[in-house]
């Protein structure tokens, strides 16, 4: 089967590769423009383009597909359209100018958690299950029905970032599976059951850590935003990033809700219940470093029995 693969980011490559590796024949990949990135804001191509150019497979760069993009499908001869975090809505008519439509690799267990952020959210939410999901796009927000779901396990100690690499890997094989099933005639999608929730977009906002609530759902929120946007707190009037954390309901401190205190050189941050370990934070202006470099280099301009706490 003739394939175009939509995808921007770095977790839409392994099914690009998957693809290729495969039976089918991946005729163009459909991407985002060029953004600026770094410092010197560079326009640098999706990672999804980079990786179609070194294989030597046409890019299409699109920001929203329209008229021009429909007849580059067609001239391409596009069977089906395989969709990895494209970062964009299809309209009606690119949903139907490829004769088998497209299908959309999802990290959630649909209906639940519709919307750009799927797994994030199911991992701020501190849930132990999850899902990949193979479903046919249509034009509503990820409401097609679905071609096959496969079940993950959330380890509670793995970041949204961590699951991602692992979870495009096992869903570019689902994805083959699902192509090769639709190619043969032998696959048959169903309808959604179930409610539907909202995974919507994470912006900086979400990052915000809430220290009141159960040291299960800080430590779960944490990693949910890890790496992007990433968690943080205020210290005063400054911002401090947390990149890692361990769970620490055996610390032997009492804190409260974002306090700091040390135990045994290591550094705790209270919650409503249990403290959590604070391992690797970035001050404000500086780069990552352990928790407990920060705190010896902030502690020494603190007056004796001073109380640190996060908000």
């Amino acid at each position: 089967m003739r394939v175009v693969v939509a995808g921007t980011p770095e977790v839409a490559v392994p099914t690009l590769d998957a693809l290729m590796a495969s039976e089918h024949e991946v005729v163009a990949v459909l991407t985002r423009p060029d953004a600026p990135l770094g410092r010197k804001r560079i326009m640098t191509p999706s990672p999804l383009a980079a990786r179609a150019e070194a294989l030597g497979v046409p890019v299409l760069k699109s920001a929203k597909p329209d008229e021009e993009v429909i007849r580059q499908l067609r001239e391409f001869g596009v069977e089906l359209g395989v969709v990895v975090a494209y970062g964009a809505l299809l309209t009606q008519p690119v949903l139907d100018a490829i004769p088998h439509g497209w299908v959309n690799l999802h990290f959630s267990a649909l209906p639940k958690w519709r919307g750009a952020a799927p797994l994030q959210r199911a991992v701020m939410a501190g849930e132990r299950t999850s899902a990949l999901t193979v479903f046919q796009l249509e034009a509503g927000l990820d409401t097609g029905p679905i071609y096959k779901s496969l079940p993950v396990e959330l380890d509670q100690t793995k970041t949204s970032g961590e699951f991602l690499d692992e979870f495009a890997v096992t869903g570019a094989d689902l994805v083959v599976d699902v192509v090769d099933g639709i190619a043969s005639a032998a696959l048959v999608s169903v309808p959604q059951v179930g409610e539907p929730t909202h995974a919507a977009k994470l912006t900086r906002d979400d990052g915000h850590i809430d220290w009141h609530r159960e040291a299960w759902l800080v430590s779960s929120h944490i990693r949910g935003v890890t790496p992007e946007p990433g968690a943080r707190a205020l210290i005063g009037e400054d911002w401090l990033k947390i990149h890692e954390i361990a769970d620490a309901a055996d610390a032997g401190i009492e804190l409260a809700p974002g306090e700091l205190g040390i135990v045994a050189k290591r550094l705790f941050v209270g919650t409503a219940t249990t403290p959590i370990e604070l391992l690797r934070v970035q001050p404000a202006g500086k780069q990552a470093m352990t928790a407990m470099d920060w705190w010896r280099g902030m502690s020494t301009r603190l007056a004796e029995g001073d109380r640190v706490t996060l908000a």
